[in-house]
């Protein structure tokens, strides 16, 4: 399946997702803050960014801006819980996939499935 990167500064959503993604058969790097996973890019190449945008050091567009320099053709899905930051994430990463919170583990694994296999 895919090797994903994970960043998302809530602990308790960051360890459900990080486990339904394992359990879907997917690899996870998981993430606490977007400094970190700019950190973790060294451990890839991942097929997938799954990043919050709004978290401390650097936040998700810039985590995803970076990973796109470093791994061209990484897959980007931000989630959210403020919908003028999805806007903002969806016209700076338009080919990127903006889930706004609260959002289901089912549903976003359905998709991190779907974008993988595309």
């Amino acid at each position: 399946m895919a090797h994903i990167l994970l960043a998302e500064d809530d602990g308790s959503l960051r360890g459900f997702l990080a486990r339904a993604l394992e359990k879907a058969g997917h690899t996870v790097v998981a993430c606490e803050n977007g400094d970190d996973a700019i950190d973790a890019l060294d451990q890839g190449p991942y097929d997938l960014l799954l990043t919050d945008i709004v978290m401390p050091g650097a936040d998700g567009i810039e985590v995803a801006r970076i990973a796109a320099q470093r791994q061209p053709g990484v897959k980007i899905m931000f989630i959210t819980g403020f919908a003028a930051v999805a806007l903002s994430a969806a016209q700076a990463a338009p080919e990127a996939k903006v889930l706004s919170k609260p959002v289901h583990l089912r549903d976003i694994v359905a998709e991190v499935d779907r974008m993988v296999a595309a």
